[in-house]
């Protein structure tokens, strides 16, 4: 009955672990979808935030306007502190409402909540484990480079805006080294799947 954080930051191989756990039967709980779905037109979420922050942020048909609302928060903590006080506690309810209903389908389930923010969040101390993807910098710039078409900069700029690797890997009762290949990072998440059923 294990409860699972799985977090890391952006294109630390995290999507591949929580892939590879799905596959042998865990319910994983992808937070961004989560937050995405919460943010649908006729959500209170997304009432809320166009009250917030103006109709600006809205598209012609009602949906989110990610690029615009993100161009308001970014590099601005006070604007970014009220879109997290609108959204972490709702996403906070429904993800604790997910866990509970796959515990109650299948009390042995092992659930694992895909959250890259975990270390900005602070967590929630539920967690029976906490798993962090790790990779250093240098090779995750190099992924976003081949694999998004960043620039370097770009990448740069995105790992500096999250919180450093020592905050996260502080958190970790598990760490995944995504660094060398995939078999082998494949290989870390069977055994950590092993290690999960074990204390379930």
């Amino acid at each position: 009955m294990p409860l699972v954080a799985l977090t890391g930051g952006i294109a630390s191989g995290k999507s591949t672990i929580a892939r590879r756990l799905a596959e042998h039967g865990a319910v994983v709980i992808d937070a961004d979808a989560l937050v995405r779905e919460l943010q649908q037109p006729g959500t209170p979420v997304l009432a809320a935030i166009a009250a917030e922050f103006g109709d600006g942020v809205l598209t012609a048909d009602g949906a989110l306007d990610r690029a615009a609302l993100g161009a308001l928060v970014f590099g601005d903590r006070d604007r970014l502190a009220a879109l997290n006080g609108i959204v972490h506690p709702a996403v906070k309810a429904e993800s604790q409402r997910r866990f509970r209903a796959a515990f109650d389908a299948d009390p042995r389930a092992v659930v694992v909540y895909d959250v890259p923010l975990l270390a900005e969040a602070r967590g929630t101390g539920e967690w029976d484990t906490v798993v962090v993807a790790h990779a250093p910098a240098d090779v995750r710039v190099a992924r976003m480079v081949e694999h998004r078409g960043m620039s370097e900069d770009e990448a740069r700029a995105r790992i500096a805006n999250q919180v450093p690797d020592e905050e996260r890997l502080k958190l970790a009762d598990v760490v995944i080294d995504t660094s060398g290949s995939l078999d082998d990072t494949l290989v870390q998440t069977d055994a950590l799947w092993e290690r999960l059923r074990a204390e379930g």
